[in-house]
């Protein structure tokens, strides 16, 4: 008996433990990232219907909103993030871990006055900006708006410097760890949300200041952990920062600052164009909808995620071969992943009813490219995450300078013609001509033929 309940176990391992030492890592944090995402989405699942229900549709709306424009702060590293898990990958492949926590340290005391100055400017601002007009909201609502703007702002910062720690985890090929803060922030915001529902009345200013400050509790607690303990070689400390390895962040970290403003433009400006031509009510509808559906690009972010820093370890020892095998290997997982789309598709209608019951109406048109938008976003992964890790990013830089330009304007007439699917349906555009364009380019660089752009 006991044999026949250690069998499957002993099958999954050694499956798990077959292959290339690279990709028994990877395996091993897919596998564990499965397991806390799970439950991370669970609790979000479960999150969406008790805020409504706390505030309601209309104010979830606007947290929405607000939550996605303080997002577009996240530019202002500068690239650095990204820079540091190139730069910390590559010290690690080659067993220079001094140089690692050099690049850790002086990445940390670098976003740590970006922010600073960005604080103090915002306090400076904030007061004269009118955040009821901004939200499309009633005049009345302008004090409260302001400061929860403060509040979210305020946190905002403190966790763009302390998430550094997922950073440094991601780029030592173990995302699974970092997957473990986001599940504790979450399951810590579900029971103080459930405290508010059974003490006070519905406040967006409570809201907003559980949502924000949850993770910031987390990410130092793990952070004094892991930097005392299994990280401690690589913690930050004063004495080695260098600031002139800043230079070496930003050569490819300026890069990435652009990519980053570009994915912003196409993934962070759909709720303040919604709120602007419809009003706050469609972002909730919007949003239930890309909840849904962004199951299958979490789905696949978790397979990719350690892939990024495993992809910049074999560039680094020339192991085009491993690179080969896994970008094929991930496009037939992704066609895999379109079957479990069109199930999701087809069981929407009672998936929405189940989930928020009747306070929000999605329509079946909405969930239709929702489905398209996520299958074609978690394709693009696939070339971006390759040609990231080794620092090919000169022809993603250019698509998404495109990109910021085109995908606005062309959102809003989509949106204005066809309603909010409109809005999904610009943005699955722009994944599909950059997937096509990235692949041919990471195929060039696979088969060493790449020339040009195509090799930078």
């Amino acid at each position: 008996m006991k044999d026949k309940i250690l069998a499957p176990i002993t099958f999954l391992n050694s499956i798990i433990s077959k292959g290339h030492h690279r990709s028994v890592k990877a395996k091993k944090n897919i596998i564990a990232s499965f397991l806390l995402k799970g439950v991370s989405i669970a609790i979000s699942f479960i999150l969406v219907p008790l805020t409504i229900h706390y505030v309601n549709p209309t104010q979830y709306g606007i947290w929405l909103t607000l939550s996605s424009i303080i997002a577009w702060l996240s530019f202002f590293d500068i690239g650095f993030v990204n820079g540091l898990r190139n730069k910390f990958a590559e010290s690690v492949a080659k067993g220079e871990h001094e140089k690692a926590r050099i690049y850790v340290s002086t990445t940390y005391a670098i976003l740590s006055i970006i922010i600073a100055i960005v604080l103090i400017l915002f306090f400076c601002i904030n007061p004269f900006l009118n955040w009821s007009k901004i939200l499309n909201t009633p005049s009345g609502m302008a004090g409260e708006l302001s400061l929860l703007a403060l509040i979210v702002f305020v946190f905002f910062c403190l966790q763009f410097i302390l998430q550094l720690i997922i950073t440094v985890m991601i780029a030592n090929q173990q995302p699974a760890k970092g997957s473990l803060f986001n599940v504790l922030g979450s399951l810590f915001s579900l029971a103080i949300i459930f405290i508010l529902t059974k003490t006070t009345s519905g406040n967006l200013v409570y809201l907003g200041i559980v949502f924000s400050a949850a993770p910031v509790v987390i990410l130092i607690v793990s952070s004094i952990w892991y930097y005392t303990h299994e990280y401690r070689r690589y913690a930050p400390s004063i004495k080695y920062i260098k600031f002139h390895f800043a230079r070496n962040l930003m050569s490819i970290g300026l890069k990435f600052f652009i990519i980053q403003i570009g994915a912003l433009v196409l993934l962070q400006t759909d709720n303040i164009i919604i709120i602007q031509i419809f009003s706050s009510k469609e972002v909730t509808t919007y949003n239930i909808a890309y909840k849904l559906f962004s199951v299958i690009v979490l789905i696949f972010s978790i397979i990719m995620s350690p892939l990024w820093s495993a992809f910049t370890d074999a560039y680094t020892k020339n192991d085009l071969e491993w690179i080969s095998h896994l970008f094929n290997k991930m496009q037939r997982v992704c066609l895999l992943l379109l079957l479990f789309t069109i199930c999701l598709l087809a069981l929407s209608p009672f998936l929405f009813k189940l989930w928020v019951g009747d306070k929000v109406q999605i329509p079946f048109s909405l969930s239709i490219t929702m489905a398209i938008y996520a299958i074609t976003h978690a394709w693009l992964f696939i070339p971006c995450f390759l040609l990231n890790g080794i620092g090919k990013i000169k022809l993603q830089l250019y698509l998404y300078v495109l990109c910021i330009f085109l995908d606005i304007p062309f959102a809003i007439i989509l949106g204005k013609t066809y309603g909010l699917p409109g809005i999904a349906i610009s943005n699955v555009i722009v994944f599909v001509i950059m997937s096509i364009l990235l692949s041919i380019q990471c195929k060039k660089i696979i088969n060493n033929t790449a020339s040009g752009i195509w090799a930078e």
